[in-house]
């Protein structure tokens, strides 16, 4: 009997009660490939430390929350920072929920309001 394990990146945006987007959850592997060969899992990780680096290092926005470890990152900003940081983290959420469209068995996007 071979037992099959199932991967999936979750990936949970941090909505206000007014629906604007301050951050975002991500967890898990993608399991599109094998390891360095993820074509999904690339477009993930690229995509996320492009928003953070942008937002951390151009824009010199401090995050209330920043940890990234392997398949594990969690990013928030401040309420008071959501104007400036809007356009980046509307358009990941764009960018995943188009992954999310193509490789459903991969991702998962979904939301929390914080």
């Amino acid at each position: 009997m071979f037992l099959t394990l199932v991967l999936m990146l979750k990936i949970k945006f941090c909505n206000l009660s007014d629906g604007r987007v301050v951050g975002f959850h991500i967890l898990g592997h993608c399991g599109y490939a094998e390891n360095g060969r993820d074509i999904v899992c690339a477009a993930v990780s690229s995509a996320t430390y492009l928003v953070i680096n942008t937002i951390t290092d151009v824009l010199r926005i401090n995050p209330r929350v920043l940890n990234v470890s392997d398949g594990n990152a969690e990013f928030v900003v401040e309420e008071s920072d959501e104007l400036q940081c809007r356009s980046l983290l509307n358009g990941l959420r764009e960018h995943f929920l188009g992954l999310e469209q193509l490789y459903p068995k991969n991702v998962q996007v979904d939301y929390m309001e914080v």
